[in-house]
């Protein structure tokens, strides 16, 4: 039986795909060997847990085992939605988060723009390499750090307000001065690294057009608004979307290292629930729902931002 111009068509591109596919091993084989271990990573560690989200419908007994625990179906959200730790937590991770979008986000965008304005290469790599330090910190550090400096007691900063003649200000030990301190501390903490991405796509912006600019009369500050920002606007309004996915995460290492006894109103988070019921209290099918919860709807939230911003235009994200 003679094969048809389509199978035949069919038959040869797929050949074709393999010899192309075996070329490329060939030549880079070390490549591909050097991604075999990332990609394990991958499979253990992001994709073999999924079969963990079982606990969330089951009446999860850790000496029954996955088999042997009974479902339960969504009768475990209603519980933890019916908690009142759940409202507060809800609460407190939805504002800490706002507040870091707002007042975080923006900072890197605006430390590239003055960055790349420095024109002196030397100066311009040690402030870098400044800024860049406070990401590769553990929290735990950073906490330290905070305490040392904003101690009521014996903080630096307080010192020197008593010495100045004034009352010493509890930036960590009470309600409203510890939220100021915690998102004032996470955008020194993130600012510099975001400056990478920024910066990255700075350089990509064609040079004629600063030329034109500086033609028609702008200076920097004209240059920046008008040249510069317009032109990495879709890496801004990537990152953006990808940090709307995130309004419903935040940072457990952050919250725990400068959370203390005296400034609790805000320090209780949906990360730091999940770790309370699933390590201390071992109510693992109730922290697995939880977690799930906060998994879903940050993917929402990123779905929706992406169908917004290509609704306005931009290219999105996905």
């Amino acid at each position: 039986m003679v094969k048809s111009e389509t199978e035949a068509g069919y038959g040869f591109n797929k050949q074709k795909k393999k010899n192309r596919f075996r070329r490329y091993l060939q030549r880079d084989w070390q490549l591909y060997v050097l991604m075999v271990l990332p990609m394990l990573f991958i499979l253990v560690f992001k994709f073999l847990p999924y079969s963990g989200l079982s606990i969330a419908f089951k009446d999860y007994k850790v000496a029954k085992g996955y088999a042997g625990s009974s479902w339960v179906g969504f009768s475990i959200f209603h519980k933890v939605f019916g908690k009142r730790d759940f409202g507060q937590a809800l609460t407190n991770t939805l504002l800490l988060n706002i507040l870091d979008l707002v007042f975080g986000f923006p900072m890197p965008i605006i430390l590239a723009l003055i960055l790349n304005e420095i024109k002196n290469r030397y100066f311009k790599s040690i402030m870098q390499t400044l800024l860049y330090l406070p990401h590769f910190l553990s929290w735990v550090i950073i906490g330290g750090i905070g305490y040392s400096m904003f101690s009521v007691s014996s903080g630096v900063v307080n010192v020197l307000i008593k010495n100045a003649g004034h009352s010493p200000v509890p930036f960590l030990q009470e309600n409203t001065w510890w939220l100021i301190s915690y998102v004032l501390i996470g955008v020194w903490q993130s600012m510099g690294w975001g400056t990478i991405i920024y910066l990255a796509a700075i350089t990509g912006v064609n040079s004629e057009l600063y030329e034109a600019a500086r033609v028609d009369g702008a200076g920097r500050l004209k240059q920046c608004i008008h040249v510069t920002l317009p032109c990495i606007r879709s890496t801004i309004v990537t990152l953006l979307i990808m940090n709307l996915g995130k309004l419903m995460g935040g940072s457990f290492e952050r919250v725990f290292a400068l959370a203390n006894a005296k400034a609790t109103q805000y320090t209780t988070t949906i990360p730091v629930l999940v770790y309370r019921w699933g390590i201390e209290s071992g109510k693992f099918s109730e922290a697995t729902a939880l977690g799930l919860f906060q998994s879903v709807i940050g993917l929402a939230l990123v779905v929706a931002a992406d169908l917004i911003a290509k609704r306005l235009g931009e290219d999105g994200l996905i």
